[in-house]
């Protein structure tokens, strides 16, 4: 994921999901890899001139084992709220219930927090 202050987004992740830095390179633009647990990675890329292009990033989903207190944590680290939790039943075959909530991360990035009810 492309961001304009490497700096800020792993604080961000860090406080607000709990996400551990595993490694970083290059220098100023730098780039780092953090542990999101369950062996997923986010990666990140300092591209402080990057031109945002809608469609190329929708959201990115995380799984969250308490939507509300995921949330709250986001918010008190910065982000911008999108939508509070909800319950929502997502109209796939089985219908998948879940609790929700977007945010937007510090450069504008979505982020959606959920876990099945």
């Amino acid at each position: 994921m492309n961001v304009t202050d490497i700096e800020r987004s792993i604080a961000f992740y860090r406080e607000a999901f709990g996400f551990t830095l595993m490694r970083r390179w290059g220098e100023s633009p730098g780039a780092a890899m953090l542990d999101m647990g369950d062996g997923a990675i986010l990666e990140l890329f300092e591209r402080p001139d990057a031109v945002r292009l809608d469609g190329h990033l929708v959201h990115i989903a995380l799984r969250s084992a308490d939507v509300d207190a995921d949330y709250a944590r986001a918010m008190q680290a910065g982000a911008q709220e999108l939508t509070a939790p909800k319950d929502v039943d997502i109209p796939s075959d089985p219908v998948f219930p879940v609790r929700i909530a977007f945010v937007n991360g510090p450069d504008g990035e979505p982020v959606e927090l959920f876990c099945e009810r």
